[in-house]
């Protein structure tokens, strides 16, 4: 298994929202299980309003069918209720692992 791949995303809850985005965090968790390229996929909180979603892949493509699944569809049908602004999704090059 080449893990070299992943995707970095931080979301910016909504006053008030952050205990509801992170309910929706954990609810992805089937979603990012269910996705047979998706490797490892980890949502953490870094304060009462920033969240954010780790994920890694082996491939290009596996990575490409990640943004275009359900996880993503899923956070834009909450995301004008609990996000104070657009998520910040970043690709991301996996140097180290264990």
């Amino acid at each position: 298994m080449t893990v070299d791949r992943g995707l970095l995303a931080t979301l910016k809850a909504k006053p008030g929202k952050g205990d509801e985005l992170a309910a929706f965090l954990e609810q992805g968790r089937a979603l990012a299980a269910a996705e047979t390229g998706t490797v490892t996929w980890y949502a953490f909180k870094i304060d009462d309003t920033t969240y954010g979603i780790f994920d890694t892949f082996e491939t290009e493509q596996a990575r490409q069918a990640h943004l275009g699944g359900q996880i993503p569809v899923a956070l834009g049908q909450v995301a004008e209720d609990l996000l104070a602004a657009d998520p910040d999704i970043r690709p991301v090059d996996v140097i180290a692992l264990t």
